[in-house]
């Protein structure tokens, strides 16, 4: 790491403005953690499918062609991250997207990949 007082600061003004804008390093982390979830592209590809509903387990696993176990696993993953959250109905547990915010990232995020 350089020594900051062997920086030359070329436009002090900016650099001051966007200082006190600048996140904590913990918030950073934290999204960079956000990122790493997302990241993977089975769990990408779940979050995908419940972009276009509440689906349970098994009618995920069917639609993915993969095991219910291996679902069930990344789907743990996606809780514990709050990107997807779980209705109980009887036996039954239903998967959703957590909230609008999710299903607007994936929206820009697809927008921004198609645009190529």
């Amino acid at each position: 790491m350089e020594n900051n007082a062997d920086i030359t600061i070329h436009d002090v003004d900016l650099v001051n403005k966007i200082k006190v804008k600048m996140n904590p390093y913990n918030t950073i982390t934290d999204l960079s953690d956000f990122f790493k979830i997302m990241g993977d592209s089975t769990r990408l590809q779940l979050l995908m499918v419940l972009e276009h509903g509440e689906l349970c387990v098994s009618d995920l696993a069917y639609l993915l062609n993969m095991s219910i176990s291996a679902v069930s696993h990344q789907l743990k993953s996606l809780r514990n991250a709050k990107l997807v959250k779980i209705r109980r109905d009887g036996k039954n547990i239903y998967y959703s997207l957590d909230d609008e915010h999710i299903k607007s990232i994936l929206e820009v995020s697809l927008e921004h990949i198609l645009e190529r």
